[in-house]
This record gives C-alpha cells, structure tokens and sequence, in this order.
C-alpha cells in the first residue's frame, strides 16, 4: 500500500505530470522537491523553536504580573 502511494506520487510515470516530455517532468519534479525541502525544513525549524519560545513568554509574562502585584501591594 505504501509502495502504491509512493509510486503515485514520485514516479514520473506514474503521476500526473506523465503525459509531460521527459525534461519538463525532471524541471517540475525538481521544482517540487525543493519547495518540499524548504516546506519540511521549516516545520521542523519551528518546532525546534516553538519550545523555547513558550518558555520565554511565560517568563515575561510571570515578571509582568510579579511587577504588577508588586505596585498594587506597595499601595496599601
């Protein structure tokens, strides 16, 4: 099944791009593997950031509501 699917997509004999001359197939199988690269390698760019990145905004976060308790206590 795997296969099936695989060759559905990646075999430019297969695909939707097979009635295309040879060369026109390589171009915008070429095409599609580079923006598919850049597609999967920013997905995993941001769920390497999205962490750190929460863990920042609670810390500020934290810090503005520790500052804010700070002012309304030093008023009573």
């Amino acid at each position: 099944m795997v296969k099936n699917f695989y060759s559905l997509i990646m075999s430019s004999e297969n695909n939707g791009l097979a009635s295309l001359p040879n060369m026109v197939k390589f171009q915008l199988m070429t095409l599609l593997s580079f923006m598919w690269s850049i597609v999967f390698t920013l997905m995993v760019g941001s769920y390497l950031v999205l962490g750190p990145t929460v863990l920042l905004h609670v810390l500020f976060l934290l810090g503005v509501f520790f500052t804010s308790e700070v002012y309304k206590n030093s008023r009573l």
